[in-house]
């Protein structure tokens, strides 16, 4: 690598595709990037999933330290460099901290001094808060695309406070939404909505072999603390002929949905897989819970569901409110129970509202969030 534009810290490239993956994707073939791969937001349980979790995070820095060892070119043609940091998932500890301060300079260092310039340094995670201003950079920016002081799987309290040492040393602090934007300074934050792929979700794809024959009223995303299991199932006793799919990595106990006879669970997905199903159920459904967390998030998966062109009825939080017009917002079981049974009488949606819908969020791509995105690191 012979120089960095951006030294990138965020979730593992690849496990799923985050804002900041979307928007990064569009300036890779114009900037060398070098990402550096989660550094922990909370400490691993002894259970079967985070141990699965830390052995492929080992097998990864071992699998990177090979191929640099052997000179193997760590880029790809629409990948950014990726570096798999060795560090330990304890926040709040202090030697732990400092450990792992002396773990990423050690490592990223040597790629910074034989930079060409001076990177622009990226973070979608307050963990690396302790190398801000000591890794050369001219300028740092932190994303904050979620509340992490109300976040399911974070320890909340150590997270808070390097999230406030990181809003006081950022350069720029660009939000997710106007919520989030209130907790930092005024003078240096910018407010970036979530972008949507519409030429993956507009295009029309096959429809799923796994997915049921309607009607079928369907989810996608990270199955979690925020789902409202019970108001998903008071909807499904009381519409037994309707079939309620979920797609998306389990991270709480859902025993109780998958208990329930027309409540399906059909595993993980490819990302761009989803379109075979949101295009083809009946409705697209966002039945979260009202909280601190759903109050600040913007969710991919609403422009996804609106370029897909499928019904949307969702729980009322602030990020639908601009689309009000080509959505129905139900805060209780009844009121998506009407919602849904409306769209069982009446015709599948027509073209005319799905190009509303699509045309909605045309003008909101991922494309376009990077051409912002890059007006703003113009000016650092």
């Amino acid at each position: 690598m012979k120089h960095i534009d951006m030294l990138v810290f965020g979730e593992d490239w690849g496990s799923h595709p985050s804002s900041t993956q979307h928007l990064m994707k569009h300036l890779i073939s114009e900037q060398e990037i070098l990402w550096v791969n989660s550094l922990g937001l909370r400490r691993p349980k002894m259970n079967v999933r985070d141990m699965q979790r830390l052995w492929r995070k080992l097998a990864s820095i071992l699998q990177s330290s090979f191929m640099e060892k052997h000179n193997i070119e760590l880029n790809a043609e629409i990948n950014p460099s990726i570096i798999h940091p060795c560090t330990i998932p304890w926040p709040g500890n202090k030697a732990v901290g400092l450990l792992n301060e002396k773990l990423l300079l050690k490592r990223l260092l040597p790629f910074v001094k034989s930079s060409a310039r001076a990177p622009i340094l990226w973070t979608s995670l307050p963990t690396a808060v302790s190398v801000i201003g000591k890794l050369g950079e001219r300028a740092s920016v932190y994303y904050c695309g979620d509340d992490f002081s109300a976040l399911a799987g974070v320890d909340h309290k150590p997270i808070a406070e390097m999230e406030n040492e990181l809003a006081r040393k950022c350069t720029l602090i660009v939000t997710a939404s106007e919520k989030l934007a209130e907790k930092f300074p005024k003078e240096k934050t910018f407010v970036l909505p979530h972008g949507v792929d519409t030429n993956l979700f507009g295009t029309p794809a096959q429809r799923a072999n796994d997915l049921p024959e309607g009607p079928v009223a369907g989810f996608y995303g990270s199955l979690a603390d925020w789902l409202d299991q019970t108001l998903l199932i008071e909807i499904a006793r009381t519409l037994p002929h309707w079939k309620f799919v979920l797609i998306g990595p389990i991270a709480c106990d859902i025993k109780s949905l998958l208990n329930e006879p027309n409540i399906h669970w059909l595993g993980v997905k490819p990302h761009s897989e989803l379109p075979r199903y949101s295009q083809h159920w009946d409705v697209s459904l966002l039945p979260f819970k009202r909280n601190q967390q759903i109050e600040a998030c913007n969710p991919l998966k609403l422009r996804e569901y609106m370029a897909a062109g499928s019904p949307i009825v969702t729980t009322g939080f602030p990020a639908v409110d601009a689309y009000k017009e080509l959505i129905t917002v139900a805060n209780d079981a009844s009121s998506f129970v009407k919602a849904l049974s409306q769209i069982d009488k009446s015709p599948p949606t027509t073209a005319h509202d799905k190009q509303a819908m699509q045309l909605r969020v045309s003008s909101e791509s991922w494309g376009n969030r990077a051409s912002e995105l890059k007006e703003l690191l113009q000016h650092l």
